[in-house]
C-alpha cells in the first residue's frame, strides 16, 4: 500500500494513556499514517521517551497543540471537559474527529449536567455525535465524522447486558454492577490514590454509587430500569471484570440467556461467550486479554432463584477505550473491521 492510500492522523493529548494506546494500534493500522502527536509538556519530545514500547517503531516528536497542522483524522484524547471547549478549532483542521473523552457521549445536556456538574460547552453538536460503540451503533458510524468513543466501564456494563435487555431476557427490574477495574483507567496523572505503596496489594471501593459511567449505559441500554454501578480499584494494571446481578422471569433458562446472545452477538468479531463446563477458565478473565480489542462473556444461573450473574471483562484501554475508537473508524472508512485489532492475546501473561 502506498501513502496515497492512506489517511492522515493527529492525535491531540498522545502522552496520556489512552492517546498512546491509540498511537500504538494506529502504527500498526496499515490505513493510518501518523503525521502529529501533541503533549503540551512534552513538546519537542520523542514520542518513545514517554511510550517506550514504541521505541523503533516511530521517529515522532511531540509538538504543542497551537501547533497542530490539518491531517484527515483527529483523535482527541484529552482530559475531560477539554475537547467541547474547542471543538471548533478541531473542527476546523480535520474532517474526521473522534473524542476519546466524555465531552460527546451523552445526548441530552440535562443529563450531561446531573452527571458532569455543569453545563455542556457545545449541546447544539450533541446530536451530531455517533456513541462509538460498534457492536449497537454498525449502521449509524458507516459513513460518520464525529466519533464520541464509549467509556471503559459503561462499555463492559453495556455490552454484558444489551442482547438481554433488548430480547426480553431480563426483568426490568434493579440491576446491580459491580466492576473491578486496572489503575490505567485513572490516567497517566499522578495522585495519592495512585503511589505505589498506597495502591500496590489494595482492593480499594472508590465509586460505590454515583458512576458517571451510569448515564451512559442507561442511554445506550432498551428499556427503563434502575441500573446501580459500583467500581473497585485492583492491583492489575490494565483490564475491567464487570459481574451484573440479574434476574430473569419465571420460565426462562440458561439456554434463554445463550440464545439471546447467541442472536445478537453470533457474527460479532470481537465478543466472545464465555461458557466452559471444566477447567480453570471458565469464565471471562481480564488478564487473557491485556492488549486485545475483545471483551468476553460468561454467565452463570441460579435456577432456584431466577437469578443471573453475568461476567464481562475487557482490556479498559483497548476495547474499552482506542480499541473500540479503532473498530468504530474501519466501519466509519468502510475498511474491515477487524484491520489493525487482530492481537490475540497472551497466556500466560
Amino acid at each position: 500500500m502506498s501513502m496515497h492510500d492512506q489517511k492522515t492522523v493527529a492525535i491531540v493529548g498522545g502522552s496520556g494513556y489512552a492517546g498512546g494506546e491509540f498511537l500504538r494500534l494506529a502504527l500498526n493500522h496499515p490505513h493510518l499514517n501518523v503525521t502529529q502527536v501533541t503533549s503540551e509538556r512534552n513538546a519537542g519530545t520523542p514520542v518513545s521517551m514517554v511510550h517506550p514500547n514504541l521505541r523503533g517503531r516511530t521517529n515522532l516528536k511531540f509538538r504543542k497543540a497551537a501547533e497542530l497542522d490539518e491531517a484527515d483524522i483527529i483523535v482527541l484524547a484529552l482530559p475531560h471537559g477539554s475537547a467541547a471547549k474547542k471543538i471548533a478549532e478541531y473542527e476546523a483542521r480535520g474532517k474526521v474527529i473522534l473524542d476519546l473523552s466524555a465531552d460527546f457521549r451523552l445526548k441530552d445536556p440535562e443529563v450531561y449536567r446531573a452527571t458532569y456538574g455543569e453545563d455542556h460547552p457545545t449541546p447544539e453538536k450533541l446530536s451530531e455525535w455517533v456513541y462509538g460503540n460498534p457492536e449497537l451503533h454498525r449502521e449509524d458510524l458507516r459513513g460518520a465524522t464525529r466519533i464520541a468513543c464509549a467509556g471503559c466501564f459503561a462499555t463492559s456494563v453495556i455490552l454484558a447486558l444489551y442482547p438481554l435487555l433488548k430480547l426480553g431476557v431480563l426483568l426490568p427490574k434493579d440491576i446491580i454492577a459491580t466492576g473491578l477495574v486496572g489503575s490505567s483507567a485513572a490516567g497517566a496523572s499522578a495522585s495519592d490514590a495512585s503511589h505505589h505503596p498506597e495502591r500496590a496489594g489494595s482492593l480499594r471501593v472508590y465509586k460505590p454509587v454515583g458512576h458517571r459511567h451510569t448515564a451512559e449505559a442507561q442511554q445506550e441500554l432498551p428499556g427503563h430500569f434502575p441500573l446501580h454501578l459500583t467500581a473497585i480499584s485492583t492491583p492489575r494494571v490494565r483490564g475491567i471484570l464487570t459481574t451484573a446481578q440479574a434476574w430473569i422471569p419465571d420460565g426462562y433458562s440458561d439456554r434463554d440467556v445463550w440464545s439471546a446472545y447467541r442472536e445478537v452477538y453470533g457474527a460479532e468479531p470481537f465478543i466472545r461467550i464465555v461458557k466452559v463446563a471444566k477447567g480453570i477458565h471458565r469464565y471471562p478473565d481480564p488478564m487473557l486479554l491485556d492488549g486485545t480489542n475483545y471483551c468476553d462473556i460468561g454467565f452463570e444461573m441460579d435456577q432456584d432463584t431466577g437469578r443471573v450473574v453475568l461476567m464481562s471483562a475487557i482490556d479498559n484501554l483497548v476495547k474499552g477505550t482506542a480499541g473500540h475508537a479503532i473498530q468504530s473508524l474501519n466501519i466509519a472508512l468502510d475498511w474491515p473491521e477487524t484491520t489493525g485489532l487482530e492481537f490475540a492475546g497472551l497466556h500466560p501473561a
